[in-house]
């Protein structure tokens, strides 16, 4: 059980950029934040880790103009890479309907970006790129589970993504937002058919301070995530994942402004594998899935990808 639940929190802090705001980019990815589990936290103490790719390449046609490091753009193609290590402790809280976990996540970014930017008269074709640099670090100082009974969970959290990560307003691809951003979810899991099937929802609202270096903040984006998996006694599962990101709040400051707020919208849909079982023997986890973005206003638009492993010795 503590596995499958580190499996499943890691989700809100692995999951990488994608929304309207600044640059087309957000931190929430459509159809990334809900994994098995997520409304679970177990009752066993102690320490896990696991391991997460992201994947993410989207543009914006050159026929919509938008804002990117204090200047504007017409159009943008991206890509992103997001590497990451959590790390998950799980109080000793017994077994009762409540339990607590605290999480960190430290992860590392491939960004290469390609716009047409727009400096007064003057229009010109950019290329940036980054490897392998620290992005912005993620943590949870408490995440709250609550269970109704065996087949019905809840979980509370607080994520926060911290400012942690190099960022130069004069450069298109940074491995940072340049801002905090406040993340409070809630996560519901159902099981059916004696456990082997399952439904998760995982619903945040983010929370974006402002980016100083370029006098410009991201209005508040909700974010909604379910996933309907079958497990067999194979310990493979198969399913179906999808996520709705709607943002609730205008972008502030003058750029922003030009652009009336500058609100986006994405759906996304897909297949999600998952697999669970022992090795060597250690309890092991693993799921990956590939979703296609529709319906998109004011934003990147791509196929989100998402494989994350666990192992519990």
């Amino acid at each position: 059980m503590r596995l499958v639940s580190l499996f499943a929190l890691i989700a809100a802090l692995v999951a990488g950029k994608a929304a309207a705001v600044e640059g087309g980019l957000g931190r929430s990815i459509t159809g990334l934040q809900a994994t098995n589990y997520s409304g679970v936290v177990p009752p066993d103490p102690g320490w896990s880790l696991a391991f997460g790719y992201a994947y993410y390449s989207g543009e914006i046609g050159a026929e919509r103009e938008l804002p990117i490091s204090g200047v504007s753009a017409l159009g943008m193609d991206a890509t992103f890479d997001l590497f990451s290590l959590t790390g998950m402790y799980v109080w000793d809280t017994g077994e009762g309907r409540w339990n607590f976990a605290s999480m960190v996540t430290v992860p590392v970014a491939n960004v290469d970006v390609g716009a047409d930017l727009i400096l007064g008269p003057i229009q010109r074709s950019v290329d940036d790129s980054v490897h392998g640099k620290l992005y912005d670090m993620s943590f949870a100082p408490v995440v709250a589970g609550y269970h109704f009974d065996e087949t019905r969970h809840l979980s509370l959290s607080l994520n926060v993504s911290a400012p942690t990560g190099s960022y130069d307003p004069d450069r298109l691809a940074n491995p940072s937002l340049n801002a905090w951003v406040y993340t409070p979810t809630v996560a519901y899991t159902q099981l059916a058919q004696k456990g082997s099937l399952e439904w998760t929802t995982v619903a945040g609202i983010d929370f974006s301070s402002w980016n100083h270096d370029t006098d410009y903040r991201s209005g508040a984006i909700l974010h909604v995530d379910s996933l309907l998996v079958k497990s067999f006694s194979s310990g493979w599962g198969i399913g179906g994942s999808g996520g709705w990101i709607e943002q609730i709040e205008d972008d502030s400051g003058a750029l922003a402004d030009r652009f009336d707020g500058f609100r986006g919208s994405a759906l996304a849909l897909g297949p999600i594998v998952t697999f669970q079982g022992k090795w060597a023997g250690s309890t092991v986890a693993f799921s990956a899935r590939w979703l296609r973005e529709f319906d998109v206003k004011r934003r990147l638009e791509g196929d989100p990808l998402m494989v994350t492993a666990s192992i519990t010795f």
